[in-house]
């Protein structure tokens, strides 16, 4: 995993917390933050995906110059 990976799936982790926590003290405020965190934290770690399989493709056939 890199740290786009590590950073997105934390940010998705927290922002589940806060929509939770927003759910049961009845805040909205609170629950679109922790969705809006969620959404962040899925294009983070998506970025980091597309990365990896970079770096993986590059690993795999490595180029000669």
């Amino acid at each position: 995993m890199n740290r786009d990976q590590i950073k997105g799936v934390a940010k998705i982790i927290v922002g589940k917390v806060q929509e939770q926590t927003g759910n049961l003290i009845g805040d909205p405020k609170q629950v679109v933050v922790g969705v809006a965190k969620q959404v962040a934290g899925k294009k983070l770690k998506g970025r980091g995906d597309v990365k990896q399989k970079i770096d993986d493709f590059h690993k795999e056939h490595p180029t000669t110059h």
